[in-house]
């Protein structure tokens, strides 16, 4: 019966150390992770901005969350960049409907209205179809650089100024409706997304 106990402890011994080893390890690496899950998030929403227009941390302070939304997408959140205390661009978190699942985009709009560009942070666009959305070899969105929304925002078959991504009516009608209504939240909130940085 001793032996029973002692193995029993023992055991019970051994499992505490494996549990309190592993939330150590846990709690360790815990910050490492969230770091670098900080730096993946930045990079993504902020890789349209080029080098040298901003010199603030635009995801360390968003704009409050925009109250009016738009008829085929949805903005999550709003970032200002700026450069020596003036606004240099915005910065969109856009989600729309693809034709499998959510996408959310990343849209960069310049302080006179132009679409900067837009990256893909999520999406569950059909693998060789819709899922080339963000495939830098297919370079797809780069299209929508430099446009405005008074450009024609539809496929060139729907009599507008785009191209469509092969195979993919629906994803590449979803992105364009998104980014022609990022432009238009720009367009109608341009004076509180840019107001001047120095007064925040």
């Amino acid at each position: 019966m001793r032996r029973l106990v002692r193995d029993a402890g023992l055991v019970l011994l051994i499992a505490a150390l494996g549990l309190s080893a592993t939330l150590g390890w846990r709690h360790w690496t815990s910050t490492a992770i969230n770091d670098a899950e900080r730096q993946l998030q930045s990079r993504q929403r902020l890789a349209m901005l080029p080098e040298g227009t901003y010199d603030n941390q635009p995801l360390d302070s968003p704009l409050p969350k925009p109250a009016a939304q738009r008829p085929n997408s949805r903005i999550l959140a709003a970032y200002r960049a700026t450069l020596a205390g003036r606004p240099t661009a915005v910065i969109l978190l856009t989600q729309t409907q693809g034709y499998t699942g959510p996408i959310v985009l990343s849209v960069a709009i310049a302080a006179d209205g132009r679409l900067i560009g837009s990256q893909v942070v999520e999406q569950r666009e059909s693998p060789g179809l819709g899922a080339r959305l963000g495939d830098r070899k297919v370079n797809w969105l780069e299209q929508f650089a430099n446009r405005q929304l008074g450009d024609h925002w539809a496929l060139k078959r729907d009599h507008g100024d785009f191209d469509q991504l092969a195979g993919a009516t629906v994803t590449s009608r979803a992105v364009i409706a998104a980014l022609q209504e990022a432009l238009s939240y720009f367009d109608e909130q341009r004076n509180v997304l840019l107001e001047d940085a120095a007064h925040e």
